[in-house]
């Protein structure tokens, strides 16, 4: 059995996700919990982060790369940012090590745009950018990573030269439950991306974003008047702020060689389902597998076997 090489942790708000990685690259352990930062500013970082390696019988000199809001202001340690345009080459070199502990653990720092009038942060996200970005190659790309709150990312040559960040997953959580629309979709089952009322607010708001109020006001007038379901309107609702989303990526974006989408479970195919929809060039990438990668690369940059 290979050797352990380092154990490699995305930690956001509210999830923590550790993997320990042989020197062979394969993964030998996996942890997974709901202690995210909120969590470990009570509990402890280092509490955390050496209870899941214990359960795993990580080594004592193991070492540790991490991601994500542990290296936030609020968070273990604050490991700044980057600001664009950055090489993704250059992340793990401005990775900050956690004093005063044993183990050697370093947290990779986050990027910022500081555009006066377009002013962006994100934080673990470029990790999944760094594992992603070996499978694209050189050229212009746009990389969409959907969540509560989406960015797309113009990546350039393996640099990232601007970004934005879209809140529709927080738009579709306040709208459904503090709406008036709240009672049009309280009775909602699941749906897919080939819902026919999701593929058709997709188009709809790619093609008329300047109506999107309207158009999600849609999600209730159809029931009033042409009985539609509360599946239905939630799948409108979702459409309707998807398509907002991507016309307003594309509507920034340059020409580009292709569009990459890092996403995983059912929010990833209701994303591919709409990029797919408007026959736009995509490549997709599992989540999970491009924030692997992406500690991965950090990882034998600074601990090279």
């Amino acid at each position: 059995m290979t050797a352990a090489y380092y154990a490699a942790v995305d930690w956001g708000t509210t999830s923590f996700r550790l993997w320990i990685i042989g020197e062979d690259g394969s993964v030998l352990a996996e942890r997974r919990s709901g202690e995210g930062m909120t969590t470990a500013n009570k509990a402890g970082f280092h509490a955390i982060l050496e209870k899941h390696l214990a359960a795993v019988d990580a080594p004592g000199h193991l070492p540790a790369i991490i991601c994500g809001m542990a290296g936030a202001k609020q968070g273990w340690v604050e490991a700044g940012y980057l600001d664009t345009p950055a090489a993704l080459a250059d992340i793990a070199s401005h990775a900050v090590a956690v004093p005063d502990l044993d183990r050697d653990i370093r947290i990779l720092p986050g990027l910022a745009q500081r555009d006066r009038r377009h002013p962006d942060v994100m934080r673990g996200e470029e990790t999944q950018l760094l594992g992603a970005a070996s499978d694209l190659g050189r050229g212009l790309h746009l990389v969409c990573m959907p969540g509560t709150h989406s960015k797309w990312v113009r990546l350039e040559d393996g640099a990232v030269s601007g970004f934005s960040t879209f809140m529709t997953g927080e738009l579709f959580d306040v709208i459904s439950k503090h709406s008036i629309l709240s009672h049009s979709i309280a009775d909602a089952h699941a749906f897919t991306g080939d819902h026919p009322a999701f593929a058709a607010a997709v188009a709809e708001a790619r093609t008329n974003p300047a109506l999107a109020t309207s158009l999600i006001f849609g999600a209730r007038s159809g029931q009033l008047l042409h009985g539609a379901s509360a599946t239905d309107a939630k799948a409108l609702l979702s459409g309707t702020l998807i398509g907002l989303e991507i016309a307003g990526a594309l509507a920034s974006a340059k020409t580009i060689d292709s569009i990459c989408l890092v996403a995983s479970g059912s929010l990833g195919t209701l994303y591919q389902a709409a990029l797919e929809s408007l026959d736009c060039p995509l490549q997709v990438v599992d989540a999970d597998t491009a924030v692997r990668s992406g500690l991965s690369t950090a990882a034998q940059a600074i601990w090279p076997l």
